[in-house]
């Protein structure tokens, strides 16, 4: 899609590519083509993508949540409450739920060893359980039972490596805001029915379109305090 109208005073024009996902790196090569079809001679381009968008208040609440868990006594109940909200966050916020809690909570326990703590093993381990408990050896027994009590957090901690170091120092920033930007593009579709199936070569000057100018809404954050222009 045009990010915005080509001007004939420009030598230049802007694009938006939707479907990338976030944090990846992506080489495309372009070519303009003009209206007889020609085509200009190939250029690469190299982008790399933002960081996934976070919500930080969310994720503050969130850690305030996870702390009111894990204060106490926690029951089967309250750990599986924390396994599923944490599990649901995804790597970004996660990241940002960590850093909340260790700012706010790190006196009552690190973030990474209260959910080592906290949070029991998972249903799916528990034949593996029972096979240790049935051991005779009492060693074997206790490394067993400690290697399933942590698997529901390996799950959830596994999740904090998907990210770039790039990232994951962008999301060690004190704030992180959320901000909302409208850009505006031009969305086109040939009214012919004629040029379905034609290639770029058959598109002549002939060939009748229809041009909308449209908007599009992009959430992004920005990182550390605002600077002043």
């Amino acid at each position: 899609m045009l990010g915005d109208v080509p001007s004939l005073l420009s030598s230049s024009i802007s694009m938006i590519v939707r479907c990338l996902e976030p944090d990846t790196t992506y080489m495309f090569r372009l070519w303009a083509v003009d209206n007889t079809g020609r085509r200009s001679s190939p250029s690469e381009v190299t982008i790399k993508t933002p960081c996934p968008t976070v919500d930080d208040v969310k994720a503050q609440e969130i850690a305030e949540k996870i702390y009111n868990l894990f204060n106490g006594y926690t029951s089967g109940k309250e750990q599986q409450t924390a396994y599923n909200t944490l599990m649901d966050l995804g790597a970004p916020t996660l990241h940002r739920v960590l850093y909340h809690y260790n700012l706010r909570y790190e006196s009552f326990g690190e973030f990474t060893w209260r959910c080592e703590d906290e949070l029991g093993p998972s249903l799916a381990r528990l034949s593996t359980m029972i096979y240790c408990c049935a051991s005779g050896d009492w060693w074997v027994q206790q490394t067993c039972g400690l290697a399933e009590w942590a698997q529901k957090a390996s799950l959830i901690l596994s999740q904090l490596e998907e990210l770039s170091p790039w990232c994951k120092g962008l999301l060690q920033e004190p704030k992180i805001g959320l901000r909302r930007m409208s850009l505006k593009f031009l969305s086109c579709r040939y009214t012919d029915t004629k040029v379905f199936g034609i290639s770029w070569l058959g598109m002549g000057p002939d060939v009748h379109k229809a041009c909308d100018l449209q908007t599009l809404t992009v959430m992004y954050n920005d990182y550390g305090e605002p600077k002043e222009l």
